[in-house]
């Protein structure tokens, strides 16, 4: 029962609730690995969980482009090609310096990879990893996260 109740809250309730107040985009990083396609995940700098490459709206940069930013920056990813429409959303508490929450709506542009770079700005302070969705979406937290690897 506890199990249900939490579930309902984060995906029912909470989002009703607690409307994000900030957006970030995010890389959705895929590669074909013989007939199976393969997601890219990357630790994130400060807990060390499972994450895809995401950030604040850049200046400038639509949100696939902002995308094909931080996957560059905290992946080392460069893109065959990257599609101009989120392939969907999901929110989840971005925990502040001061250790309040802050409510982030994300959006996911799926982005092919042509080829990971060995340096890049990020690369002393995040490791990556290559997995199928299905992993993938088990190493993850955010549960709409999980349901957009799992289309994949």
């Amino acid at each position: 029962m506890t199990k249900w109740l939490r579930d309902i809250w984060q995906e029912v309730a909470r989002p009703l609730i607690l409307r994000p107040k900030r957006v970030q985009c995010a890389a959705l990083c895929t590669r074909k690995s013989g007939k199976d396609r393969e997601v890219l995940l990357i630790t994130s700098r400060d807990t060390g969980r499972w994450v895809i490459p995401k950030g604040w709206p850049i200046d400038g940069l639509d949100g696939a482009e902002t995308a094909q930013q931080e996957a560059w920056e905290e992946a080392g990813v460069r893109a065959e090609h990257i599609d101009p429409d989120p392939v969907g959303h999901f929110t989840y508490d971005k925990i502040l310096k001061d250790g309040s929450a802050q409510p982030v709506l994300t959006s996911v542009y799926h982005l092919q990879v042509s080829e990971l770079a060995e340096k890049f700005p990020e690369v002393d302070q995040r490791t990556r990893r290559w997995f199928s969705p299905k992993k993938a979406a088990k190493q993850v937290r955010e549960p709409e996260l999980r349901d957009i690897l799992l289309q994949y």
